[in-house]
């Protein structure tokens, strides 16, 4: 149900374009922290911060727009944009934080080109046979957040009282990372690599992290028989390296991930966030289609530890969220209001925002949804 108030996101102008976009077109991940809305769009390399500015009557306002280049603190594979100017795009797909952290990941998928519908049939044909690879997308970063007067701003380290904290990325290049190496001998997941995300091809957007570093990668694609899946694994920085991150191993025979199969009626993963005792999932289609668009909550979920199937009796279907005929897809999802520990709201951006969600050009309307307790 939704709350009776309204979310504005009122992104600077001369921030607000990516090549022929807007930012502010529509949004694949956020976080909630403090007074801050952290988002990012998945055709940029930036991530954006607002600041709460409003929260009077039934409107909630974020703006004071700073937006932040990835690559100022963490070294990408490849150079933001490429020769031509073009942006060689991270594909943001998840954010989180977690312990002065704010962590992000790429969608590690491959894409096949849309064909231009004013292009003849033969050129069209040649367009939508063109599967390219982002060397971008392989990235799973963090980046430290330093705190001032309710304010956070990224660094590539801080210094603290308990510590260092240093920017840091799954080690890896141009042509995958250790999570892909570990994952392309996999049994269920071997067979997808070389298939585009939107195909039901391997492709990340959902990310939660946990005490310890220990991190949840939510997999929009690929869906097995009806079932989706979440990754569980475990970093910690290289001794020789405080920028580079590194996977545990997670059992005696050197394996550095678990599977979690889940009953999601077909559904892929679009988000999750750590709740508690629970990982909330918004759920939704992993090929291109419009719904339908699912909140589940996967219950207790640190009983299962060494991976393996998540029986229904510990996932709860939430409530259905609404979506659009083209527009207005649920992809980024933070908990927005707690009570004891627990959500009692939650906040969703959208992409392909529709014209009723845009307002006066350089604003954005998120949507909140309240959770009964």
């Amino acid at each position: 149900m939704n709350l009776n108030k309204t979310v504005l996101l009122e992104f600077d102008e001369s921030l607000n374009n990516i090549g022929n976009k807007k930012l502010s077109d529509g949004l694949s991940a956020v976080v909630h922290i403090g007074n801050t809305l952290w988002v990012a769009n998945d055709e940029s390399n930036s991530l954006e911060r607002l600041i709460l500015s409003d929260d009077s009557g039934n409107t909630i306002k974020y703006g004071q727009h700073v937006q932040f280049q990835i690559d100022d603190f963490i070294q990408l594979p490849l150079p933001s944009k490429n020769a031509k100017g073009k942006i060689e795009e991270i594909d943001i797909e998840g954010l989180d934080f977690k312990d002065g952290y704010l962590w992000l990941i790429g969608s590690h998928s491959l894409k096949r080109k849309m064909p231009d519908e004013d292009r003849p049939d033969e050129k069209k044909f040649e367009q939508l046979a063109r599967v390219t690879s982002d060397g971008n997308r392989f990235l799973l970063a963090r980046i430290p957040l330093e705190e001032k007067e309710g304010v956070h701003t990224p660094a590539k380290e801080i210094f603290r009282n308990d510590g260092k904290l240093t920017a840091a990325k799954l080690q890896g290049n141009v042509n995958g990372n250790d999570l892909i190496s570990a994952l392309i001998e996999d049994d269920h997941l071997k067979d997808f690599f070389k298939i585009p995300g939107k195909d039901n091809g391997f492709d990340i957007e959902g990310l939660a992290v946990d005490e310890g570093n220990r991190i949840f990668i939510g997999l929009r694609g690929p869906v097995l028989r009806g079932y989706a899946i979440i990754l569980g694994l475990q970093v910690e920085t290289k001794d020789d390296d405080p920028f580079v991150l590194k996977m545990m191993a997670l059992s005696p025979d050197g394996t550095t991930y678990r599977k979690y199969i889940l009953d999601l009626g077909g559904l892929g993963i679009r988000e999750i966030s750590i709740d508690g005792n629970d990982i909330l999932i918004l759920a939704g289609p992993t090929m291109d289609l419009d719904g339908p668009v699912t909140i589940f909550r996967w219950q207790n979920y640190r009983k299962e530890d060494k991976g393996n199937f998540v029986h229904k009796d510990a996932l709860q279907e939430v409530m259905q969220i609404p979506f659009g005929k083209g527009v207005d897809h649920a992809e980024g999802m933070t908990r927005f209001s707690t009570d004891n520990g627990k959500a009692t709201a939650l906040l969703l951006v959208n992409d392909a925002a529709s014209a009723a969600s845009q307002h006066g050009g350089q604003t954005l309307k998120a949507n909140i949804f309240e959770l009964d307790q």
